[in-house]
């Protein structure tokens, strides 16, 4: 041993402004190659997301997440109704991951997260398909829910960049993230997009299937904020760099909305951006799950947006009263 932890093997290079981050720049050290043969290994016994299940996805299992190590997506197009940072005028460019590390009662993506719809795609094809949604004019490459497909995604990025990929990486993400594949994607991901979805231990082992989810998300999001910090624009508005946090406003406030806030006020201040959300309605197992099979009510809505300006919470977007 030479004192030498995987984490900072990881993050070699990936000191808090130690580097400006990009894929010509990584592609050129081999950056991203050596990033994925890390993310690789973990698939032998699994333990890409919080779950830790173990499975040998090399082997054909599959993991938690219902997904084996073949890359699996369920959609790409270019997706004009992200936050304007993310979508701009051009729209940005989505790519929905099959599975998922969570288990939403409520997910109104459910055939996508639960049921695995969607196809399987080699990585030179998903990394065609990232040149392909560049060159239609989108504003970043946004990897919906990948986490626990990461491996081949690190792939199919290290192919795309020495083709030509030139545009931010977005993570969209449930924020149920282990710290250890961050710290992997570190100096990879110019943008990452959370959730900050429950302050309550129970109430997210009841509606995800996560006891842990409140621990492990805020640590989560502490680490993806000291690898990017806030949301950097270019002279159009769109982002560069950053992080934007989404929380939904879930009926009768089990989304715990004034304790999310609150913990972002506190732990990392008034410079984070916030995207508070106002689309629930009810899907899945909510249509059976009282107060969750009615949507949001204008005043719980409004009860959220005050909670962002009682806290100094000024960045970020709130949406329209939806009925």
């Amino acid at each position: 041993m030479n004192g030498k932890s995987a984490r900072d093997d990881n993050l070699a290079g990936c000191a808090e402004g130690a580097i400006d981050p990009g894929y010509i720049e990584l592609s050129m050290v081999g950056e991203l190659s050596r990033r994925a043969e890390i993310l690789e290994e973990k698939l032998r016994c699994c333990d890409l997301c919080p779950r830790k299940c173990g499975a040998d996805r090399t082997a054909g299992k599959t993991g938690y997440c219902g997904v084996g190590h073949r890359l699996k997506i369920a959609a790409i197009n270019i997706h004009p109704w992200e936050e304007p940072p993310i979508s701009g005028a051009n729209g940005s460019g989505t790519i929905f991951f099959s599975g998922c590390t969570l288990r939403c009662i409520f997910c109104q993506n459910y055939p996508i997260s639960q049921l695995g719809v969607g196809r399987e795609i080699s990585r030179e094809d998903l990394a065609s398909e990232m040149l392909r949604l560049q060159q239609k004019g989108a504003h970043n490459i946004n990897l919906v829910t990948s986490a626990h497909q990461m491996a081949g995604v690190a792939r199919a990025l290290d192919i795309a960049a020495k083709r030509g990929l030139r545009i931010p990486i977005v993570y969209n993400s449930s924020g149920y993230e282990s710290l250890e594949t961050l710290e992997i994607l570190c100096g990879i991901i110019e943008i990452y997009l959370p959730d900050i979805k429950y302050s309550d231990p129970k109430t997210a082992r009841n509606l995800s299937g996560a006891a842990d989810y409140v621990t492990v998300n805020r640590k989560a999001l502490l680490e993806m904020w000291r690898q990017v910090g806030s949301i950097v624009t270019d002279a159009s508005g769109i982002g560069r760099r950053g992080m934007i946090v989404r929380h939904m406003v879930l009926p009768g406030d089990l989304s715990g909305t004034a304790e999310c806030l609150s913990f972002l006020a506190r732990e990392i201040g008034p410079e984070v951006w916030v995207s508070l959300m106002n689309q629930y309605f009810p899907a899945h197992q909510a249509l059976e799950t009282p107060p969750l099979d009615r949507k949001t009510t204008t005043e719980e809505y409004e009860s959220a947006c005050q909670n962002l300006t009682d806290l100094g919470l000024v960045n970020g977007f709130t949406q329209e009263c939806r009925l």
